[in-house]
C-alpha cells in the first residue's frame, strides 16, 4: 500500500485536474450555445436556397452549361478536412481522421488522394505522411461567412483550372451535444438533383433564369462550405463539453476512491502506533 504522503499527493494531482476539467466543460458549453444558435439559424436559409437553385435548375437546362458541373474522369481528388484546432474533445478529430483515411485507402484508391485542412488536427494528421494543398485553420480565428468564402472560392477556382476532378467535404455534423454524425459531401463538381423538386414554383425572372443560377450556383456552394465549418464549430463544442463532463466525473470517482484508500491507510497507521505503543508499555511492565 502507498504511504500516505503519496495519496495525498495524488489527490491533490486529482483534485486539479478536476478543476480544470470542469472549468473547461463550462466554457465549452458557453460557446455552444453561441454556436448552436448560429447553426440553427442558418440552417433554413442554406436549405432555402438549396431548394430554390433546384427549382430553377429543374426548369432550365443550366447544369451542362455551368463550368461547376463539369463531369470529367475522376484521376485527381481532394479531400477537405475540417476539424479542429484543439484537442480534448473525445473522438471528434479522430473520427474525421479515420473517415478520410477509409476513403484514401478504399473509395479513392486508385486515384491521386490530396487533402486541404481546416483545422490544426487535421492538417497535423496528414502534413508528415501525405500531400496537404492548404491549411487554412486561421479561418477559426474569425469565423465568418466572408472568410469562408475566400477559401470556397479558392476550391472553386482550382476544380476549374482543372487541378483537381473532384472535390468532397468531410465534418461533423452537429445533432446535439453529445451526438455528432461523420459526414461527407461532394462539393463539386455540382451532381444532378436526386428526387423531385417543385417545378411549378410561380417565380418572376429578373434579369434571365441562366444568369440568375450562375449567380446562385457559386453563392450556393460558399454557403454549403460555410454550413459545413459552423456544424462542425458546434459539434466541437459539444464533442469537448461531453469529453469534460465525462472526465470531470471519473476524477472525482478517482478521488473519493483515493480519499477512502487515504482513510484506510491512516486507520491503519494508526493502529500500528497504537500496537507499538502497547507492546512497549508491556514490555516495560516485563
Amino acid at each position: 500500500m502507498a504511504n500516505l504522503k503519496e495519496i495525498r499527493n495524488r489527490i491533490t494531482s486529482v483534485s486539479s485536474t478536476m478543476q480544470i476539467t470542469s472549468a473547461m466543460k463550462m466554457v465549452s458549453a458557453a460557446k455552444l450555445k453561441k454556436a448552436q444558435d448560429a447553426i440553427t439559424a442558418m440552417r433554413p436559409y442554406a436549405d432555402k436556397l438549396t431548394e430554390l437553385l433546384q427549382n430553377l435548375s429543374a426548369t432550365l437546362d443550366v447544369d451542362s452549361e455551368s463550368e461547376f458541373s463539369t463531369q470529367r474522369e475522376v484521376k485527381k481528388v481532394l479531400l477537405v478536412v475540417i476539424t479542429s484546432n484543439r484537442g480534448l474533445a473525445g473522438a471528434f478529430n479522430s473520427n474525421i481522421v479515420k473517415e478520410v483515411n477509409m476513403l484514401a485507402s478504399k473509395k479513392y484508391a486508385n486515384q491521386e488522394v490530396s487533402y486541404m485542412a481546416i483545422g490544426k488536427k487535421g492538417n497535423d494528421a496528414f502534413k508528415k505522411t501525405t500531400r496537404v494543398v492548404a491549411n487554412s485553420s486561421e479561418v477559426y480565428d474569425d469565423l465568418t461567412f466572408d472568410n469562408v468564402a475566400e477559401i470556397a472560392e479558392m476550391l472553386m477556382e482550382k476544380f476549374v483550372a482543372g487541378e483537381f476532378d473532384k472535390i468532397e467535404i468531410v465534418y461533423n455534423k452537429f445533432k446535439n451535444a453529445a451526438t455528432q454524425q461523420v459526414m461527407t459531401e461532394q462539393f463539386l463538381p455540382i451532381v444532378p438533383v436526386e428526387g423531385s423538386v417543385n417545378t411549378n414554383a410561380d417565380y418572376i425572372f429578373e434579369p434571365a433564369k441562366v444568369e440568375i443560377v450562375e449567380q446562385l450556383i457559386p453563392k450556393s456552394l460558399k454557403t454549403q462550405l460555410y454550413k459545413s465549418v459552423r456544424d462542425s464549430f458546434a459539434s466541437e463544442h459539444g464533442a469537448r463539453m461531453t469529453a469534460m463532463h465525462k472526465a470531470t466525473d471519473n476524477a472525482t470517482e478517482l478521488r473519493d476512491q483515493l480519499k477512502l484508500t487515504y482513510n484506510k491507510a491512516r486507520q491503519a497507521a494508526i493502529t500500528n502506533e497504537i500496537l507499538e505503543i502497547v507492546g512497549g508499555a508491556e514490555a516495560l511492565n516485563n
